[in-house]
């Protein structure tokens, strides 16, 4: 909620790699969606590499997610 882009994506790197919470690739594609948005490149390549472990329907899921949580953390 603060915007520190860096610890958007180690939230990421939890979801992706099921560090402390369930492995899941939506949640980690949506946090390295926000942390490449807020200017973390390292999230943008993050994010590329987990949508190749993704179906288009989960992508999607995780794209409305992201907006979601940017409407409401301008």
């Amino acid at each position: 909620e603060q915007g520190f882009a860096m610890a958007q994506n180690n939230l990421g790197i939890m979801y992706r790699d099921g560090l402390v919470v369930p492995q899941d690739y939506v949640q980690a594609h949506k946090w390295f969606y926000i942390a490449g948005t807020n200017g973390f490149e390292l999230g943008t390549i993050n994010r590329d590499e987990t949508a190749k472990r993704m179906t288009p329907v989960q992508i999607a899921e995780a794209l409305r997610l992201a907006s979601e949580w940017l409407e409401k953390h301008p």
